[in-house]
Parts: structure tokens; sequence; C-alpha cells
């Protein structure tokens, strides 16, 4: 076993300790009756939160430990640790009619970057920001639909981690409400609204990570998009497909993989596809309720250079009030 799959399980069974800690953190209620009514509410909650046109207001925070793979010298023992930060912010507009704000805020912890002597790992950096603004429906079938636009910006404060694009286009998303949960899809399409130079284009070649594929998901149909190979634009399809199953007393069965595909990208470089699956837990830090993850990812497709193996996504999402 080498030392970077050795840092990398460290950090996974801290993560698994931190989770565990913060689910053991609120104290048992004294009286049986008392507790009972406390997780039908917070089984009432988790329904609502599964809910993708929910008025519940909520700040996610989800932290991903990815493993990477490739054909490129030392790509096998990658690894890289991102934070996001996203509020929900659902706005009331009529019964069932909501309009969504939600800015996406990722810190790169640790990144590998690809570059004339290899990989090294870049630190603590701030990355693109994303954010999307949509309306969502329910209808009276329980079918949600939501449609909005979504845009990328170019905000990494690494130059080797910034996109060399601003992107912006349409994403649509529709679930279906079931007695045992949910299940949805939300697809999204990016074009960029510059264009590169050639000069600029030929100095991303490969060594830039955003070139080699890399559409890790950091968010509701929103990754990290990846440039283009072959032209000077940028051309990407997203998304995200998610399912809830609903168990008692605040628990659930959930996956939420993302998914992109690179239309100008090299063959072999221009899908990422995903499987996975992992549970929620909805519980009380006082009176705050807040939602606790832990998700596995297993990637079918990613590039063939240098891309996502494996990712486990922990995340912690308080409840938050809202201001209107």
């Amino acid at each position: 076993m080498n030392l970077s799959t050795i840092k990398f399980n460290k950090l996974l069974r801290g993560g698994f300790f931190l989770l565990t800690a913060l689910l053991l953190s609120v104290p048992a209620m004294a009286q049986e009756e008392a507790a009972e009514s406390q997780d039908n509410d917070e089984e009432r909650i988790a329904k609502e939160l599964a809910n993708p046109n929910t008025t519940l207001g909520t700040f996610a925070v989800p932290i991903d430990f990815i493993q990477y793979s490739g054909t490129l010298n030392g790509a096998n023992q990658q690894f890289g640790v991102v934070a996001n930060f996203q509020p929900s912010l659902p706005i009331p507009l009529s019964p069932g009619l909501n309009l969504f704000v939600r800015p996406l805020i990722p810190l790169v912890i640790s990144q590998p970057v690809y570059g004339d002597g290899g990989f090294e790992q870049k630190g603590v950096n701030l990355g693109n920001i994303s954010a999307d603004i949509a309306i969502g429906k329910t209808w009276s079938s329980k079918t949600i639909t939501i449609a909005g636009v979504f845009g990328g910006f170019p905000t990494a404060t690494d130059e080797q981690l910034r996109s060399k694009f601003t992107t912006m286009g349409p994403e649509f998303m529709v679930a279906q409400i079931f007695k045992w949960g949910v299940a949805g899809v939300m697809i999204n399409h990016a074009w960029s609204l510059n264009t590169l130079d050639p000069v600029e284009a030929t100095q991303m070649g490969m060594h830039s990570p955003l070139n080699m594929g890399l559409a890790m998901s950091a968010g509701m149909g929103s990754p990290m998009l990846p440039a283009s190979m072959n032209g000077e634009r940028a051309s990407i399809t997203a998304g995200q497909y998610f399912y809830t199953v609903n168990l008692k007393n605040g628990w659930q069965i959930q996956g939420q993989p993302t998914f992109a595909y690179n239309h100008n990208g090299a063959k072999g470089s221009r899908l990422t596809l995903p499987v996975g699956t992992g549970v929620n837990k909805v519980t009380r830090i006082g009176k705050m309720p807040i939602r606790l993850s832990v998700q596995y990812w297993h990637y079918v497709a990613a590039p063939e250079g240098f891309g996502p193996k494996g990712q486990i996504r922990f995340q912690i999402a308080p409840v938050i009030p809202l201001p209107w």
C-alpha cells in the first residue's frame, strides 16, 4: 500500500469519526414520549428535505474525498479533498411554486495537478464559483419540475485550478414523489461565453486538470467544467440523478451522483459517470435541525488519462431560518 493511499484512508477514517461524533452529540431525551415526538419531527423534516421543491432553507457543506486513476504516470496514487458551501434559499411565490437561488462556493483543500515535473498537490485555494437561479413547481400528481439558468465563473485563486471560461446555460429537473420517497434527474448544459485565443488555448495544453476532463461534482448539477481539447470554447452537458428512500426516525437511504459529458473533449475523456448510494440522518444540535449524510460514488466512466476512481462525500446541512 503506497503512502498516498494510506493518507487517503486516514482522511476517510477521520471523516467517519467526525460523522459518528456528530450523530452521538445530541443528548438522549429523558422521557420516552418526548423521544418519540422528536423522532417523528425529525422524520417529517427528513421527508421535506428530500423534496426538491422544499421551502426549507439549508446551508449544505459537502466534503468530498476523491481517489484518482488514469494512464498518466503516478495518476493511481493521487487523491484530493474539496469542501463546498452551498446555501439553498427558496423564496415562496405561491403554494407549490418557489424561486431558488443557490450559489456554490468550493474550497479546494488538496488537488493534484499534472505539470512538467509530474503531479503536485495544490494547497488550500478558492475554487471556481457557480450558481443557479430556478423556479420549482409541485403539481397535483406529486410530480416536480424545476427550470432555470446555471452559470460558472473562473474565480479559483490558483491559476492551474482556474477555469478559462465563463459559462452559462439552461437547467431542467423532473422528480416524482412516491410513498416510499423521491426519485428524479437534473440536467443542465453550459456554453462558454468567451473564446480563447490560439496562444491561450495552446498554453492550457494537457497540464491543466480542467483539460483532462475533471468533472468533479461540487453540488447539484454543477460540476467543474473541463475545457475544450480540440477547440477554443466549452460545451458541457452535466447533471445529477438522485433518489431517496424514507426510513423511520429521520433515517434515509439516498444517492445523488453527478455526471458530465464534455462535447469538445478528446476521445476517452468526454464522459464522467459515477454510481453511488449512502445514508442520511436528520437530528438536532440544540434546537437546530441538521442533516448528516455520507455517500460513496464509484466511477464507471472517467477520463482515461486522469480522472476520478472513487469518491466519498460527507455532508452537513443545517436547516436555517429564512428572512422572509
